[in-house]
């Protein structure tokens, strides 16, 4: 039987497990016992191993932090590592329909997670069995990784990496195809200021995400409701204005949410409320320090800090802020080119990050990952998707998004985005279609294959 079918045969039970994963919110959590995020991240973790369990494989827990089911024998180790936690979620922010009540329509599948990254897990679970199934001799052990932090830090993955070590070759399913050979570089860090006019402003979910909804409260006749108005409708963005007290007005905006490493397909809430403000006269040092040095813009250029190389260029997204005792505080995420450190990017932006108006406060989070793409583990496993699927014209690339292959040696992103596709990743409607996660497991079957040959 060939691989295809043998996965085709699965398409019930992979609609049914990942049912059953996107059902529990994983979002990072407030710590507990024996759930080191969470309740929701260590009651996904459980499930998942719960199916692997009774597939025949052997289970390991890593105290709610990660967990693996793993196959085969040998001293080397294949990894597939993947992440059971999701960015939050909520019904207001836009979706069609309960995010963790996963819906079929059509072919499609909707819940938080289907794409990022609940799916791509199942349909590794599904090669597993696929492997085994046909009897492919397993020289090596094949492990399938699961995270629980991967969007709020990765230290499931590294608690995973203490406790167990590396892999010799391994992938994460959770970039692109036909294969990530590169990940830029990260600098994590805040935007802040004690000296502002606003009496409060609140917005965004996540700091990798941008910002969807953002609202401000301000002095009635601070701004001219004329330009205010203008600056909207010119830009055919979302706003209302309604009384918040006698002498005060709440302006909320409607933007569109995107993942921070491709801040230009989304409309940031609150780069755009600020602006908006500004342009209507809005006299304040805080907003005029944000769109100085932030704006609307999503290349770092208001921090001299716009660059690019041969694989890509600088990115900043603002994907939350708030207020509190007069103090309004701000989420900074950079990605930044390959063939650069932070030091460098981080130079670029001296004498434009502090003023009486506002300050901010950058940080390393990661170097750039980046492996040639000649190297035998990119070849390896960009052959096995050219030989599924027949498309020789996409080929490997390097990307903004951050993911575990950071944080675990011998390791690139490998799927599970299809070229071309929006997913609505981090966003409202995230989506997946019932087809190419079969198509997934088929590719997942052949690059693992492709490994043990090495």
């Amino acid at each position: 039987m060939e691989i295809k079918e043998r996965v085709a045969s699965y398409r019930d039970e992979i609609v049914e497990r990942l049912g059953k994963l996107v059902a529990v919110n994983s979002a990072m959590g407030t710590t507990e016992e024996n759930a080191p995020f969470g309740k929701g991240p260590a009651e996904v973790l459980d499930r998942a191993l719960a199916m692997l369990d009774a597939d025949g494989f052997k289970t390991v827990n890593l105290d709610h932090y990660a967990g693996y089911a793993e196959c085969g024998e040998g001293d080397q180790v294949i990894g597939i590592i993947g992440h059971l936690d999701v960015v939050p979620a909520r019904k207001e922010d836009g979706w069609n329909t309960d995010p963790f009540t996963m819906v079929e329509k059509d072919g499609i599948l909707y819940g938080r997670g289907v794409s990022d990254d609940k799916g791509a897990v199942v349909a590794s679970m599904i090669a597993l069995k696929v492997l085994r199934g046909m009897g492919t001799p397993l020289n090596k052990r094949i492990r399938l990784i699961m995270g629980t932090n991967e969007e709020s830090g990765s230290k499931g993955l590294a608690y995973y990496v203490s406790k167990e070590g590396s892999v010799d070759y391994g992938f994460t399913p959770d970039g692109e195809f036909p294969a990530i050979h590169g990940e830029k570089g990260m600098l994590h860090g805040t935007i802040e200021s004690k000296n502002t006019n606003l009496i409060d402003i609140e917005g965004g979910t996540a700091s990798n995400i941008v910002c969807s909804r953002c609202y401000a409260v301000v002095k009635k006749n601070s701004y001219s409701s004329k330009k205010l108005e203008d600056y909207f409708n010119n830009l055919s963005i979302p706003f209302t204005v309604e009384d918040a007290g006698e002498e005060t007005v709440k302006i909320t905006v409607q933007g569109k949410a995107a993942h921070a490493s491709t801040p230009e397909k989304g409309v940031n809430a609150i780069s755009h409320l600020l602006e908006g403000l500004r342009s209507a006269g809005f006299q304040d040092p805080f907003t005029n320090f944000y769109c100085t040095r932030i704006g609307t813009a999503t290349d770092g250029s208001g921090l001299n800090a716009a660059c690019a190389d041969d694989y890509g260029a600088l990115t900043l997204n603002n994907g939350k802020i708030s207020m509190k005792d007069g103090v309004v505080k701000g989420t900074i995420d950079i990605r930044f080119p390959v063939t650069l450190t932070s030091r460098q990017v981080l130079g670029m932006m001296e004498g434009r990050t502090e003023s009486e108006e506002g300050i901010v406060k950058l940080s390393a989070g990661a170097e750039p990952l980046f492996f040639a793409p000649d190297s035998p583990l990119v070849t390896c496993l960009s052959s096995a998707y050219e030989e599924v699927t027949g498309d020789h014209e996409n080929k490997p690339m390097v990307i903004g998004g951050g993911t575990y292959a950071k944080g675990i040696r011998n390791t690139i992103a490998f799927g599970c985005a299809f070229p071309g596709k929006d997913y609505h990743i981090h966003d409202a409607n995230e989506w997946v279609s019932v087809d190419e996660l079969l198509l997934q497991a088929e590719i997942y079957v052949r690059g693992i294959q492709k490994l043990l040959e090495l």
